[in-house]
């Protein structure tokens, strides 16, 4: 119960006041990301510096998960490389498939608590919706 309560706890905080939902001046790097099963839509935007991302934002509507997935994975990768941003992402998303080592999952910080998520079919799109976007805004696809 107690892992339930942190879980919603987290959830509500990043949907309901998500820090990184906003417009970012600047960025050089942006792209919509849609989940049609449920009508998730977000568009992300990064500002990129010499690999780096300097500064991450998004915007748009969707459910909890979607929307504090989303926040909690620019708070993850804000300041890293790209290829680091990348690097998490496959770990994230190794997690919600139920195959990542405990050490991963501590790299994934915060994010961990979404690994619940993978014993829900319906809401996987939902969580991954930000992941796969940061993804396919850096060119990769798989």
């Amino acid at each position: 119960m107690t892992g339930n309560t942190f879980y919603n706890e987290i959830i509500n905080e990043h949907n309901l006041k998500p820090y990184h939902k906003r417009a970012v001046e600047g960025a050089n790097f942006t792209l919509e990301g849609v989940n049609p099963s449920c009508g998730d839509d977000i568009v992300l935007e990064l500002k990129v510096e010499d690999g780096i991302i300097v500064d991450g934002g998004f915007t748009g509507d969707g459910c909890a998960i979607s929307q504090a997935s989303a926040d909690i994975m620019l708070d993850l990768i804000i300041g890293k490389s790209q290829e680091e941003a990348i690097r998490l992402s496959d770990i994230f998303l190794r997690m919600i498939k139920g195959s990542i080592t405990d050490e991963e999952k501590e790299e994934l910080e915060e994010a961990g608590i979404l690994e619940s998520v993978s014993h829900m079919p319906a809401r996987v799109k939902c969580a991954v919706l930000g992941w796969r976007t940061m993804r396919e805004l850096f060119g990769r696809t798989d």
